[in-house]
């Protein structure tokens, strides 16, 4: 079944994309959740001109989030976070946490387009996380968990 996301979905595709996905996904979850529309020929069409028209508006975007990637360089992130015995801490950082330092230092992101290899941590030491700005700009930051003092 080919589909036309409405919407970004995770480890399918981003908004406009045409997707070929299994029936029951595509008629049970996607088209009434608002995230697809079938790919008729006709709706096609309409999705070549809207692209064709937006392509130029989309340059203005990319611009701008090569910029914002631009900032990372030579950034030095450091999380202080508290910590018990053998380097483990208590709680964990998360993507949001990873945001909120990111936005001290002048780089707006929203968290949900942070991704943080292996997840929250849970440890101190030296991590690395990927930082999606727009489809075509993915930027990959290292950053230290370090123990308060």
């Amino acid at each position: 079944m080919e589909l036309i996301l409405k919407k970004d979905v995770d480890n399918l595709g981003f908004k406009d994309d045409v997707v070929s996905v299994k029936n029951g996904y595509g008629r049970n979850f996607l088209i009434p959740q608002g995230f697809a529309a079938l790919a008729t020929p006709s709706a096609k069409k309409v999705l070549a001109e809207t692209l064709k028209q937006r392509a130029y508006k989309e340059q203005k975007h990319i611009d701008e989030a090569k910029k914002q990637a631009e900032k990372l360089n030579g950034l030095d992130i450091k999380i202080t976070a508290k910590a018990g015995a053998g380097d483990k801490l208590f709680g964990s950082i998360t993507n949001a946490d990873l945001a909120d330092v990111l936005a001290k230092e002048g780089v707006e992101i929203d968290k949900k387009y942070i991704s943080i290899a292996g997840g929250n941590i849970k440890r101190l030491g030296q991590y690395e996380a990927t930082l999606r700005f727009h489809r075509e700009v993915i930027s990959t930051l290292s950053f230290d968990v370090v123990g308060e003092a």
